[in-house]
């Protein structure tokens, strides 16, 4: 049987995404975008922006020229989302209607500022009522908890078989507080530390591993420094558990990728471990004075997943493993 099948029995694997969602509002700077995503490979994910990059009155033309873009033939990798306005805004209705027609070629649609998990049903329902004009069901949708209700059903929110993702908007999240949380723990050292920051990160990253789905990190607004998002990158994987990571400029996509992107040695041991659960169908084996069984063949399997995802150039056993057809285990 292929690993997938063994180690899962059934059960729906976690998703995998892309370690980066850049972040593109302005027109150059969405086709800077494409052009590096051209230029790196579908590495990274990138997401147009309608709701903080659409000019006061110009909305309209705003999504349009987002839809146009996804259909442009620089949409090689079809791994570009597109950020609305929120369901309350009188521009949501719009966006979903303008971007969804070019829906065929959507990696995902991303909700902001939704206060709870009936925002997002009824969310869903509309997108998903565009989508299927353009021919696309089940659209995966992306949801940032920014807002106190949202955060309250974060668990009952990832639990949607659409939604993917959950991102955390952290700097909505702060200013929710009105003061009483504040303004340095919008960033490091203090995201890390406020009690009511890391519940929030904590409580978002847990109900996606509890549903399979994918947590993502906030922004890090410094972008000169690359050590600062690199540093903020590596906490948020090692410390929160997440897997995901918003970049708002290119120099910050390779720092992401990197600090999300497990080390060769890790994808080496998971390679041979693999190989040696294979040769025994998959039973427990003793390497290295360790045992394994399949609970650590899982955390294995999805190293070798995350290394391919982030182009890392893995062993040819752990290759063969990952491209064997299911029935040539």
């Amino acid at each position: 049987m292929h690993p997938s099948e063994v180690l899962f029995q059934g059960k729906r694997q976690p998703l995998l995404l892309a370690a980066c969602d850049h972040y593109a509002g302005s027109e150059k700077l969405m086709r800077k975008s494409i052009a590096l995503q051209q230029e790196l490979g579908p590495l990274f994910d990138i997401t147009f922006d309608c709701e903080d990059g659409a000019s006061a009155g110009a909305e309209e033309a705003h999504a349009r020229l987002v839809a146009a873009l996804l259909q442009d033939e620089g949409n090689r990798f079809g791994r570009i989302g597109v950020r609305v306005h929120d369901p309350a805004s009188p521009f949501f209705a719009q966006d979903v209607e303008i971007v969804c027609a070019a829906a065929a070629q959507l990696a995902y649609l991303v909700l902001p500022k939704v206060n709870g998990v009936q925002d997002v049903l009824r969310a869903i329902e509309l997108v998903n009522q565009h989508a299927g004009r353009a021919g696309r069901a089940d659209l995966p949708i992306h949801v940032i908890i920014e807002t106190h209700g949202a955060l309250r059903d974060a668990y009952a929110i990832a639990a949607l078989a659409q939604v993917e993702s959950l991102s955390f908007g952290i700097m909505d999240f702060v200013s929710a507080h009105y003061g009483a949380v504040p303004a340095n723990a919008m960033r490091t050292p203090g995201q890390f530390t406020h009690p009511l920051v890391v519940r929030a990160k904590l409580e978002i990253a847990a109900a996606c591993h509890a549903h399979g789905k994918v947590p993502s990190h906030n922004v890090t607004t410094e972008i000169k420094d690359s050590a600062v998002v690199a540093n903020d990158a590596q906490r948020a994987a090692a410390e929160f558990g997440y897997t995901r990571m918003w970049s708002i400029h290119p120099a910050q996509i390779k720092p992401i990728i990197k600090a999300f992107t497990p080390r060769l040695s890790e994808v080496n041991e998971a390679g041979n471990i693999l190989l040696e659960a294979a040769k025994a169908h998959w039973g427990p084996i003793a390497q290295n004075g360790r045992l394994h069984d399949r609970a650590s063949y899982r955390y294995y399997w999805t190293v070798l997943q995350r290394a391919k995802l982030a182009g890392l150039t893995l062993p040819e056993a752990a290759n063969a493993l990952l491209n064997a057809s299911p029935d040539e285990h």
